[in-house]
């Protein structure tokens, strides 16, 4: 794991040593083992490095035998071994047992259709002297962050934002129409970020930096093709014995392993597997209010499948301490408290491995979440015509609130497409209208969630409701959310996270398995609970999924109000925000008049993250976990011993 910035200078200038030094050092908590640069005419690669494979040899940025071809990669690709084969047998010569070194022998090979081959986790970049080109790609689910920009004299891409803040040109300005969305989906949808003028390359996406212009192309797609055929047996078999392998490939490194633990079914499944190739080290956390922990059901997991277990319990100041340094770490705002808590379970495992396996994915590819149980809720209005839903809707929409089932028959009179925004959905459009200022709302720049989700939705026209969530979720949610905050999180530990249910093979898989396997028996993810059932707790699989849950709702009544009021009054975002209103929220919160902290909590890390990246109140700079330091000379002991 690490991380990369390239550079291309567009008006043929040699690119300044000093630039992609900053560019890269920024980054130092994404690879505190190792840096590398190779600057050749207008051409600058930068490199930091978390040694994994080849920890001896892997130093890169890495050549070819004739060295008109040099790479710089983040992420791990497990299938290299059977590349490297096969490349060796094409005549090819390799200088190191490095898995990115086998991506740019595959390239010479393949030329651009080198991603389609590479199962893994991956951004990387390939200066390709011969073409004069910048040839690069990001994974298929968008495990691995991306990111460009582009100056008048510079096209930039690098695994974080913050990076690309370094270059000269490029303007701290908060994208109007990202916002909006932000207030939707707690994220930014891709492919824009928060910030005007600097872009995401999408998961499954290879880029081409050439003749001063940055050219971007898909190499695959997400497509699900459901066998009515099998039974349910089949499906059953079949997902233990592919994920069984996919841990198994996840495995690769030399250096200890562990795994995060919560208490359903995603991640006990992965340290159960897990524990039968060898001893496992796992790794939880909770807080200290009542019925916002996990601890206990993840001790008592544990204890069932023989791990080495470390938990930690976090409370209000602790949190609210280091959220501005992991504002700063995530880039752009990402409104998923969970995140925070994952920073810190990950700064305890970082104590003692390097590498931690995650169940993230494990609910898009399965079908997983309680919302995936909707459309079987809402099947009487399936059959009805469209003239009488609207019928329904316009009555519902006249029924006083407290009227029991107004909701229900609202939901039931729409499309999946019309009521269906992902798994979060924080502010509806009338409430936007209150929360942002009038000048904006009406500007150009507003755009409709469905903006977003409609292109989506229509090349998911094929399948069934349940089917359409499950894509439309892994094109935004997955990649938005979970996996941002996942890598970033992680990485601010120096800490490699790897996730193998989000797995081209294990997808390949779960996308035959019918939906009435999937929604079945009152619950969801059927299939992967079976499968994985004889390895488990009984209890676990039936338990609903909580993740690592955080009380913001009590802490915005208690301990977070005064910081929260403060903040609401300091930051500079009165064009952006009506404050009055957030701050009517709020006391409504504390009263207990309804219940806000979502919507408070979103606007919330807005503001932090723009005193932080747009009015610069809080300085951070390069930084590496003290952790990370103690792990090493737990190594070097080991090494001796």
């Amino acid at each position: 794991m690490c991380g990369i910035v390239s550079l291309y200078n567009k008006r043929q200038a040699p690119v300044q040593q000093e630039t992609i030094g900053a560019m890269t050092r920024v980054i130092l908590h994404r690879g505190p083992d190792d840096d590398g640069f190779h600057v050749e005419d207008n051409i600058a690669l930068g490199f930091r490095r978390l040694s994994i494979i080849d920890v001896e040899g892997g130093h890169q940025p890495l050549c070819n035998e004739t060295r008109d071809m040099w790479i710089i990669g983040n992420g791990e690709i497990y299938n290299y071994k059977e590349l490297q084969q096969w490349l060796k047998e094409c005549g090819h010569v390799f200088h190191t047992d490095s898995d990115i070194e086998t991506i740019l022998h595959l390239y010479e090979e393949v030329g651009t259709d080198a991603p389609k081959h590479l199962r893994g986790m991956f951004g990387f970049t390939i200066y390709d002297s011969r073409n004069k080109r910048l040839f690069g790609a990001r994974d298929h689910f968008g495990i691995k962050p991306l990111y460009y920009v582009e100056t008048n004299d510079s096209i930039g891409i690098a695994s974080e934002i913050k990076s690309l803040l370094e270059l000269p040109g490029v303007k701290r300005e908060v994208n109007p129409t990202s916002f909006y969305h932000y207030l939707t989906f707690q994220y930014v949808p891709d492919p824009d970020t928060m910030y005007q003028g600097i872009s995401r390359i999408p998961p499954a996406h290879f880029f081409i930096v050439q003749n001063d212009q940055i050219h971007l192309e898909r190499y695959w797609d997400v497509e699900f093709n459901p066998d009515e055929s099998k039974p349910f047996s089949y499906f059953v078999e079949g997902t233990r014995s592919i994920m069984l392998e996919s841990v198994d490939k996840h495995r690769i490194s030399e250096v200890p392993r562990g795994a995060f633990l919560s208490s359903g079914v995603d991640s006990s499944s992965i340290v159960a597997m897990l524990r039968t190739f060898e001893n496992v080290k796992t790794f939880s956390v909770g807080s200290d209010i009542p019925g916002y922990s996990e601890l206990d059901y993840a001790r008592r997991t544990a204890a069932y499948l023989g791990s080495e277990h470390h938990e930690l319990v976090v409370n209000a100041q602790r949190y609210m301490d280091e959220l501005p340094r992991l504002i700063w770490h995530q880039d752009e705002p990402v409104a998923d408290p969970s995140a925070i808590l994952l920073y810190f379970v990950a700064q305890m495992a970082s104590e003692h491995v390097t590498v931690v396996l995650s169940g993230e994915g494990a609910d898009e590819f399965f079908g997983g979440y309680n919302i995936y149980r909707e459309p079987h809720s809402l099947r009487m209005f399936s059959n009805m015509p469209g003239w009488m839903r609207s019928s329904v809707r316009s009555l519902a929409e006249r029924l006083p609130d407290q009227v029991k089932g107004k909701n229900f028959l609202i939901r039931g009179s729409k499309t999946v497409e019309e009521r269906f925004f992902g798994n979060a959905l924080i502010f509806s459009e009338e409430m936007k209208s209150k929360v942002v200022t009038e000048d904006i709302f009406h500007s150009e720049h507003y755009r409709t969630p469905w903006s977003v989700t409609e292109e989506i939705y229509k090349r998911a026209q094929a399948y069934d409701d349940v089917t359409k969530m499950q894509y439309l979720d892994i094109h935004t949610w997955l990649r938005g959310n979970i996996l941002m905050k996942a890598d970033k999180m992680t990485m601010a530990n120096s800490l490699e996270l790897r996730v193998p249910f989000i797995d081209t093979k294990v997808f390949e898989f779960a996308a035959t398995i019918p939906t009435k396997y999937k929604i079945a028996a009152g619950t969801t993810k059927h299939v992967l609970r079976e499968a994985m059932k004889d390895l488990l707790p009984p209890e676990i699989k039936t338990r609903k999924k909580l993740g690592f849950p955080v009380p913001t709702r009590y802490w915005l009544k208690n301990e977070f109000y005064k910081w929260a009021k403060e903040l609401i009054f300091e930051s500079n975002v009165d064009h952006l925000i009506n404050k009055a209103y957030v701050l009517y929220m709020l006391d409504e919160h504390r009263e207990g008049m309804a219940d806000y902290s979502r919507k408070i909590w979103t606007i919330l890390v807005f503001m932090l993250w723009h005193q932080i990246f747009i009015e610069q109140k809080h300085q951070f700079g390069p930084y590496v976990s003290p952790n990370v330091e103690v792990r090493r000379k737990k190594d070097s002991l080991q090494q001796i011993g």
